[in-house]
């Protein structure tokens, strides 16, 4: 990126002797790099520059959930329009995988209630992008993933006819269930095993809808498995793990881990994926979810970087909260999450000041206040660098 060059400095990346021991073979205890000022594009000093260095597993994989998960929660109708273009904007930036809605009853979500049209627009349009993207959309019952697949189904039905066919995106379903019965019973109105009896056949019908042509990815949440808004911060990590291995047996792809309150902190965050390991889960089988409430985010990020996971969720501009979880803010910045993990030498691949961009215009088009501290960084240095 040019304008990296415009200022730059040498700052060190030094690990705690926890993460040096945890994180996969790091080559060094500490690490010097030439980085720009408030970017996420690293340039290798001279003094490092020259030397081999050691392959090590620093591929992160970002999860966008602005489209749905930030946007669910906004009182005033956002047009269609507008989500439309802040799929197409966040689909330029490098990520490769957008939530982008939620076939959910718009009376109780009513801010999803066009999702039918951003499905229908990401399958009849070429969304430009320079890596292949993941579309996912949220399916809690079978009615939602019925009206999911009956859109999948008309395109399908029509591309056959076309010659060549169009290239179809990849797409995924979510199922979302709880660690709690109380936060079951707010959320789904019912309890934990019966809200898993229900995901089983939106999880098979997903798996069987026309595997050959649209395959169909199952990805899991399971919500506030670090503390709960009506039972406190005691949530069992040995309920989690059951649910887990639970979904994983029913054929869900993915466990996407919510904090969904931001209540975790890094002990507890350990204690639950140690928990995972000892049950049998792997770190490829899990995603984190962090909710920033209590500024815990960042460092339960590293804890979980530590332990192997390397999927993470993230909101453009600090977007979202949940309607069920009284006092619970917006999910962790997507870039404060790059700027974090690119400063640990891990890589997103997301282009930091692109993502930026997005959630600058996002933020004044919704009017609300940009929760990136990153974001507003970036913007206000190449303000002042005249950029």
């Amino acid at each position: 990126m040019a304008r990296a060059a415009l200022i730059s400095r040498r700052i060190p990346i030094t690990l705690t002797r926890c993460c040096r021991q945890q994180v996969r073979n790091v080559p060094t205890p500490t690490l010097w790099t030439r980085r720009g000022f408030a970017t996420a594009k690293d340039r290798p000093s001279t003094e490092t520059s020259q030397q081999p260095q050691r392959e090590f597993d620093n591929r992160v994989k970002i999860v966008e959930v602005g489209p749905r998960d930030g946007l669910q929660n906004e009182k005033t109708t956002i047009p269609l329009a507008t989500k439309i273009d802040l799929i197409e904007r966040l689909a330029k930036t490098g990520l490769t995988s957008i939530e982008a809605g939620s076939f959910v009853s718009p009376k109780w979500v009513p801010q999803m209630n066009n999702s039918s049209e951003i499905l229908s627009h990401i399958l009849n349009n070429e969304i430009p992008s320079p890596v292949p993207i993941t579309y996912s959309f949220l399916t809690p019952n079978i009615k939602g993933l019925d009206a999911a697949t009956e859109i999948l189904s008309q395109h399908a039905a029509a591309s056959s006819s076309q010659t060549p066919e169009p290239k179809v995106p990849s797409l995924e379903i979510a199922v979302f269930a709880s660690a709690t019965e109380s936060f079951s019973q707010k959320n789904l109105n019912c309890s934990i095993a019966t809200s898993l009896e229900n995901f089983r056949p939106v999880i098979a019908a997903a798996k069987a809808f026309l595997p050959d042509t649209i395959p169909l990815r199952v990805r899991a949440y399971i919500s506030v498995v670090l503390g709960c808004p009506f039972e406190g911060y005691d949530v069992s990590p040995h309920k989690v793990a059951e649910i887990a291995t639970t979904l994983l047996e029913m054929g869900a792809d993915e466990i996407a881990l919510g904090d969904t309150t931001g209540m975790g902190t890094a002990p507890k965050t350990k204690e639950l994926l140690d928990c995972l390991w000892s049950a049998g889960l792997r770190s490829e089988d899990v995603a984190m979810h962090f909710h920033d409430t209590y500024g815990q985010a960042l460092v339960n990020t590293l804890v979980a970087l530590e332990a192997g996971i390397r999927t993470f969720d993230c909101s453009v501009g600090g977007l979202g909260g949940c309607p069920y979880s009284p006092g619970a803010t917006g999910n962790v910045s997507t870039e404060n999450m790059v700027y974090f993990l690119e400063s640990l030498g891990m890589k997103t691949g997301v282009d930091l000041d692109a993502v930026a961009d997005v959630g600058n215009w996002i933020t004044g088009e919704i009017g609300k206040v940009n929760e990136s501290a990153v974001g507003k960084a970036v913007i206000g240095a190449r303000s002042r660098m005249g950029v």
